[in-house]
């Protein structure tokens, strides 16, 4: 072309208007099944868009049920090798979500629930307590199984009694454990209390001026009514996203059950240890026992969200809207120990399942977490352009510190026991011999495939192994970071920014092929070193 035929710089973006249409693909379009087939997220880009601002302002804030948002849009899997105590604390202080695995005893996981409520709190509204009475062994028994031993002395050992003293870490050592308390707490002049109905912000200045650890809140009579933790407002300077209830500003923690009849009195006691969500655990929820289940929730505990599922289709979202769900649950043996698809023919890929189900449950105001097949942050990315509200990751927390489970070494690599719950191992694990009635059955691995009953077990998952991967204090992180340049790339500096965007045409994208897909990764090398962050 002769250079006298080029158009001028400045009419580009005035011809650009010229073409009959935007260059990429729709998300509609992506996600034609009748065209495209299924697709997984390794099928597909996003295409880039227009940066105006810094990565660090992208918010990706997002809300998991219909009224509980968090900072972060991540969940820890409720399996029994990724999410017990540890994992679930360490997610809603990083402004995720744990959901403890049911794979054990109901007391156990309501303990455990318990253990993520009282780690972190504003005002401690339901504190231990113990009385005078009680021997320096009852503080280091609470120590061992709560994690910490400040605890206030009332005459009745109860809240509401009459406050004597405090007995903290300090007080206790080097003390015989046969000592009783009120010959070691701390009482007198040297206990620092604050008035009922003090304002956080007071409370936290009484704490920073009088260098205590504790700050018991006591009303007219001296009884005491709450307590405060410096631990606690250092927490809060050190975990900013933290996913909290607004009012006792306590950490979140959502936990797992079936849809079988033992699962509803697990469910009394996990509302009474302070659960916040309910997963209902089904690798296919549109059943009659899950439905009859979200039916019974809304019944007895109307103010517990319920987070059902999976699903991955609009038939089974809408059965489960209808029913009361507050968010769904996507995916069908997209995940990497699942083999479900494999054994079963049923499921869908998990791009194709998670955009059918969101673009349907939006409209109602559902919000969707994508469960399964995410193994890095661009698949996370996908998900959310999508229309998933949040992912939910087994593998991916597999082998960090805070998953249950202990390290070891094998051909001098460091490794965590990894399995999905439709593994044999998983099914023996939650095997209890004294249950022989199939309504009595209480195992999560057998209840989630609808198999309590089945004289031969058929497996859907297997059990293997993952690296280590450190702690999810830096792991998780690296995900919020790496989630944030993404977006960034997109041109959009929100989660609901980019949905809006990719539902009304404007975000584009582009299918790939199996050579795209080579090209995309790192290839033409002898030898690399891939460092995912520093």
């Amino acid at each position: 072309m002769a250079s006298s035929s080029f158009l001028q710089p400045d009419q580009a973006m005035k011809h650009l208007e010229s073409y009959s249409r935007n260059d990429g693909l729709s998300v509609r379009e992506l996600m034609d099944s009748k065209t495209q087939g299924g697709l997984t997220y390794n099928d597909f880009l996003v295409l880039p868009g227009h940066i105006d601002f810094a990565a660090s302002a992208v918010s990706l804030e997002s809300r998991v049920t219909k009224k509980t948002v968090l900072k972060t849009p991540f969940l820890s899997s409720p399996m029994d090798t990724v999410t017990e105590t540890d994992m679930a604390i360490a997610m809603a202080l990083l402004g995720g979500l744990g959901v403890i695995h049911h794979n054990l005893p109901a007391q156990m996981q309501a303990d455990m629930v318990r253990a993520v409520k009282k780690f972190e709190n504003g005002f401690i509204t339901d504190p231990i307590c113990l009385a005078p009475t009680n021997t320096v062994a009852d503080v280091w028994q609470i120590k061992e199984k709560f994690g910490f031993c400040g605890i206030p002395i009332t005459e009745s050992g109860k809240l509401g009694g009459k406050l004597l003293g405090i007995v903290t870490g300090r007080d206790i050592q080097f003390r015989p454990n046969s000592a009783t308390l009120d010959s070691v707490m701390t009482q007198g002049a040297d206990l620092v209390t604050g008035p009922s109905g003090i304002t956080l912000e007071q409370a936290n200045a009484i704490l920073r001026d009088s260098k205590k650890g504790k700050l018991p809140l006591v009303d007219s009579e001296g009884r005491l009514v709450a307590l405060l933790a410096r631990s606690d407002l250092l927490k809060n300077k050190d975990y900013p996203l933290a996913s909290k209830k607004p009012d006792s500003k306590q950490l979140l923690c959502a936990a797992a059950i079936g849809t079988r009849l033992p699962d509803r009195e697990r469910l009394r006691l996990l509302v009474e240890a302070g659960l916040d969500i309910v997963v209902l655990d089904s690798s296919q929820g549109n059943s009659v026992y899950q439905i009859d289940m979200i039916k019974w929730i809304k019944t007895e505990f109307p103010d517990l969200e319920v987070i059902a599922g999976n699903v991955v289709t609009r038939e089974q979202a809408a059965v489960l809207i209808a029913a009361g769900a507050d968010g769904l649950r996507v995916g069908m043996g997209s995940g990497s120990i699942c083999i479900t698809q494999e054994v079963t023919a049923v499921g869908r890929p998990q791009a194709t399942a998670v955009f059918a189900v969101a673009e349907f449950a939006r409209q109602f105001g559902v919000p969707v977490i994508a469960d399964g097949g995410i193994s890095n942050v661009g698949h996370i990315a996908k998900a959310l352009s999508l229309g998933a509200s949040a992912v939910m990751m087994g593998g991916l927390l597999a082998g960090t510190t805070e998953s249950p489970g202990e390290y070891f070494y094998n051909e001098g690599k460091r490794l965590k026991k990894y399995r999905g719950m439709g593994s044999i191992d998983a099914m023996d694990a939650g095997t209890q011999s004294d249950q022989k009635k199939l309504d009595e059955i209480d195992n999560a691995a057998t209840s989630r495939y609808f198999s309590e009953g089945d004289a031969v077990r058929v497996a859907q998952g297997v059990a293997g192994s993952v690296q280590d991967k450190g702690s999810l204090r830096k792991f998780v992180p690296y995900l919020y970071a790496g989630l944030q340049h993404s977006l960034q790339d997109m041109g959009t500096d929100s989660v609901t920014v980019m949905q809006d965007r990719a539902f009304s045409g404007e975000l584009r994208f582009e299918l790939r092929t199996a050579s795209a897909q080579i090209e995309g990764g790192v290839h033409g090398l002898h030898s690399f070193e891939k460092r995912l962050y520093s």
